[in-house]
């Protein structure tokens, strides 16, 4: 090292020798035209993030992993049941094992006749709920209505299939009927008997996709109403100031800036809940009268999905049967899987997905 006593300051007036120490360094080792060489900077994470980083990234794997796992072993059971059954077993609507003839076709039909019932009693009601929270809700009550919905998504789905059916349906019966007989020229609200008559068979109304699928909208609510205001709260502050200096009335900040920015969020909530109103199965079997045949016909008597299906035959069914159940399984795995699929995309790629949650 060599020091350099020139360098010397001045401290209260007083004279202050400050020697400052320079490395020898031999500046002909330094070549200016050779290029620059990147430096590596680590990170240095605590060993606590690392920790947490591996974990999370395990679970993350395993739940994938198991996912795979529990589609590949579905999909071995649709091998047998195809050698057996044909490909029929995808249009056959009859499930009639005495006659050896087994089919998810009616079964498909229902799921995705009440899935369609439950989302669109369900959208209305998650819009207006998730608009109403984030955007008119008091402060101080605002944390209390999030819970009270979130706390919907608790309840068991058997407490939802017990509610519709002791208390739902005996009140649903009237408005089944006045739709009937006011919107019956309609295939899909039309139903096998004189809605218009004094004495209407009440029968004939109860345990319909239509009453399932309003017990599972009240299911699906509080997942598409949760995607909704995640995506609402997080449209710019800045673009509501500029809607309302423009003299913009509160639903027109909604109309202008909420809704548009949420659109990705709205349609991929939306989608979601149709997965999960897809899956349903101990609320849907409590309320429906299981018919094996396609029934277009929502307000009427009798439906079957393909969970409800599965939980109806699974007890008493054979080997092969047993797999034909399974092979039904798989195809309500695929067609939810892809349904969830479809919506995270969605909800990923639009302006207000990069930190919602889904």
């Amino acid at each position: 090292m060599v020091a350099h006593p020139e360098h010397r300051g001045w401290v209260r007036g007083q004279r202050r020798s400050t020697a400052v120490t320079v490395p020898d360094v031999d500046i002909t080792a330094f070549d200016p035209e050779a290029p620059d060489k990147p430096r590596f900077i680590h990170a240095g994470l605590a060993p606590s993030d690392r920790a947490f980083n591996g974990v999370s990234t395990v679970i993350g794997v395993l739940v994938l992993v198991l996912t795979a796992a529990i589609g590949f072993f579905l999909a071995l059971q649709l091998i047998p049941t195809i050698k057996h059954y044909g490909f029929s077993f995808f249009t056959e609507t009859d499930w009639n094992p005495d006659q050896n003839k087994l089919g998810v076709a009616a079964a498909l039909f229902g799921t995705v006749e009440i899935g369609l019932i439950a989302l669109a009693i369900a959208f209305p009601l998650a819009l207006c709920t998730a608009l109403f929270i984030t955007e008119f809700a008091p402060r101080r009550i605002k944390a209390t209505l999030v819970s009270l919905v979130d706390l919907m998504a608790a309840v068991p789905s058997i407490v939802y299939g017990l509610w519709g059916f002791f208390l739902l349906q005996p009140h649903v019966l009237g408005l089944s009927r006045w739709l009937a007989e006011y919107f019956g020229w309609i295939p899909f609200l039309s139903v096998d008997t004189d809605a218009h008559s004094a004495t209407w068979a009440e029968t004939q109304f109860t345990a319909s996709a239509f009453i399932a699928g309003i017990a599972v909208a009240m299911m699906v609510t509080p997942l598409t109403c949760a995607v909704m205001r995640g995506v609402f709260a997080q449209a710019p502050i800045g673009e509501r100031e500029a809607a309302l200096a423009l003299g913009s009335t509160k639903w027109g900040v909604i109309r202008t800036v909420v809704l548009p920015f949420g659109r990705g969020g709205i349609i991929g909530g939306t989608m979601l809940g149709l997965g999960r109103a897809l899956g349903e199965t101990i609320a849907v079997l409590l309320i429906i009268s299981l018919v094996y045949k396609v029934n277009i016909h929502a307000l009427q008597v009798g439906a079957i999905t393909t969970s409800s299906l599965i939980a109806d035959r699974f007890g008493d069914s054979t080997s092969l049967q047993l797999k034909a159940l399974l092979a039904a399984g798989f195809v309500l795995f695929a067609l939810t899987l892809v349904v969830n699929t479809i919506a995270g995309m969605i909800v990923t790629r639009s302006r207000s997905g990069a930190a919602t949650e889904i």
